[in-house]
């Protein structure tokens, strides 16, 4: 059968862009999907971190209760502030959901489950997350109001912070495989738990087991600033209700607002992704003997599911930073102790190899 397809992809250009059509179907509505489940788990597991039952009406045990919400903002009026500029208004939600959604086309979720396959994914997804910003800074700036601008500024600076020590902790990784390729980078991770990234447990070259702390020193780090990057508490500053009334999407209600709401959800599933494929082994399970019956991408959504399981939790239980410790953290101890790590993985693959030697 897939041969067929493609041959026929080969053969014809409207095939080939109906095959990738569906392929891009085939990502699009299950992530669709996943969101309106994962804004139903984020609320049920805050409820529970605070004895309470949470969504519990709407359909089984509340299951349907995203959809309702989904439904409502639907049908909402949209209304635009009338000293706003009205086109850069309706196209920031739009730059920001696009940029969410475009980031996946190269996570693999199993072997061969990619859209695009590409050698320098990592650079892709660096490069997309970074365009994300700017839905969120022409839309604070198209508002015409203090408090969306504000929260605009905060977010590009937050971002920006973040995403330098995001790309060093990334580095270290790349320095180990040698890859800039997803699909490489999971398969460098094959074979078990100690294998992974996140611990790296060379026992067949004891000298590597020294890399153990910094990677899993990494780990921590890049959760914590996927956290920053994504807006998420306790580092939701751009936002921040109680001091910006909601910040850079203060103006917005209806599709638009719902439309961001969509967008940080997608980012925080491809953050989880992509916190999977570098440090926890991607679509391999924690130890290969006894799991064969199980299929590789539920291994990856499983971990994924773990991950946003820890996001939910620490915007349960970690009160909100201050701007300025918000900024200390990431310049001051994030943007260090991710450049030692880099130059201590440096000098030990160019002195005792990778893991693979």
């Amino acid at each position: 059968m897939f041969e067929l397809i493609q041959f026929w992809s080969d053969l014809s250009p409207l095939a080939w862009f109906g095959w990738k059509l569906l392929q891009t179907l085939c990502f699009v509505l299950p992530l669709a999907l996943l969101v309106a489940a994962l804004v139903l788990a984020d609320r049920k597991i805050w409820a529970a971190a605070q004895m309470r039952r949470g969504p519990n009406v709407v359909g089984a045990f509340g299951l349907l209760q995203t959809i309702a919400d989904a439904l409502k903002f639907f049908f909402k009026e949209l209304i635009i502030p009338a000293g706003s500029d009205k086109f850069l208004f309706i196209l920031a939600p739009v730059i920001a959901l696009v940029m969410a959604f475009v980031a996946w086309a190269v996570i693999p979720v199993a072997e061969g489950w990619v859209l695009s396959d590409i050698n320098i994914g990592v650079l892709y997804v660096l490069a997309i997350s970074s365009l994300g910003v700017y839905g969120i800074i022409i839309g604070g700036w198209a508002s015409n109001s203090k408090y969306p601008f504000m929260g605009a500024l905060r977010s590009a600076a937050q971002m920006i912070s973040y995403e330098v020590s995001i790309g060093f902790i990334i580095l270290t990784v790349i320095m180990l495989t040698g890859t800039m390729n997803l699909t490489e980078l999971v398969q460098a991770q094959e074979g078990g738990f100690w294998n992974w990234h996140m611990f790296y447990l060379n026992f067949s070259n004891p000298i590597h087991l020294l890399l153990f702390p910094v990677m899993f020193y990494m780990g921590v780090l890049f959760f914590i600033s996927a956290l920053a990057e994504t807006n998420r508490p306790p580092f939701d500053l751009p936002e921040a209700e109680s001091e910006l009334v909601a910040g850079y999407q203060v103006e917005y209600s209806s599709t638009p607002f719902l439309m961001y709401f969509f967008a940080e959800y997608v980012n925080i599933m491809l953050l989880c992704a992509m916190m999977t494929i570098l440090f926890l082994g991607g679509w391999y399970a924690p130890i290969d003997v006894g799991f064969q019956f199980l299929p590789p991408f539920f291994w990856f959504f499983a971990k994924c599911a773990f991950l946003f399981f820890l996001f939910a939790m620490v915007k349960a239980i970690v009160p909100r930073y201050r701007y300025d410790q918000l900024m200390r953290l990431g310049w001051k101890v994030f943007l260090p102790t991710a450049l030692a790590a880099v130059m201590i993985v440096a000098t030990f693959v160019t002195f005792f190899g990778n893991g693979a030697t």
